[in-house]
């Protein structure tokens, strides 16, 4: 990875643990992050710790070791929709046409923004679960083919794909 790329983290959500102990409680933090360069890699990370910081540092050194590259369209959507599981957490994207924004809600938001997708639609359906919500939103992401890809696979021509896609 070089050096000089800024790499964006956003907090998603932090988590709260309480144990009952002789003393009175001891509280123990879980935190979510997502890190990304805002030109198409991103990664998410679980820190846990006694202190929200320590869990924070946690989670974004796990977060940059995961990084992963997804291929966008003209730099601001998706080449395709896609949809992906995660448990009972489901997560459908469309890619949008310029101006159309990031219409998205909760931890999937904090997922585009750290990729540098600038228009797009995605929907949650069924768990609000954060954890579940990310997992599924990567399980998509990693689905994503590039028209060149598609064509290969296919056996067609580029040019083929990309016309059918503009019919519709």
């Amino acid at each position: 990875m070089a050096n000089n790329v800024e790499i964006v983290e956003r907090l998603v959500n932090v988590g709260r643990c309480t144990k009952v102990v002789k003393g009175g409680r001891r509280f123990s933090f879980s935190v979510i992050v997502v890190a990304g360069d805002r030109k198409g890699r991103v990664g998410y990370g679980l820190g846990k710790a006694s202190e929200v910081m320590d869990a924070k540092s946690k989670a974004s050194e796990e977060a940059r070791k995961n990084m992963i590259k997804i291929p966008l369209r003209e730099g601001r959507t998706l080449h395709h929709d896609v949809s992906g599981k995660f448990c009972s957490g489901r997560v459908i994207m469309r890619s949008a046409p310029p101006g159309t924004g990031v219409i998205a809600g909760g931890a999937v938001r904090a997922v585009f923004d750290v990729l540098g997708v600038k228009d797009i639609v995605a929907k949650s359906i069924g768990s609000n679960n954060p954890h579940n919500m990310i997992k599924a939103a990567f399980e998509c992401l990693q689905n994503v083919k590039t028209p060149k890809r598609a064509a290969e696979k296919r056996g067609k021509k580029i040019a083929e794909i990309i016309s059918s896609r503009e019919k519709i």
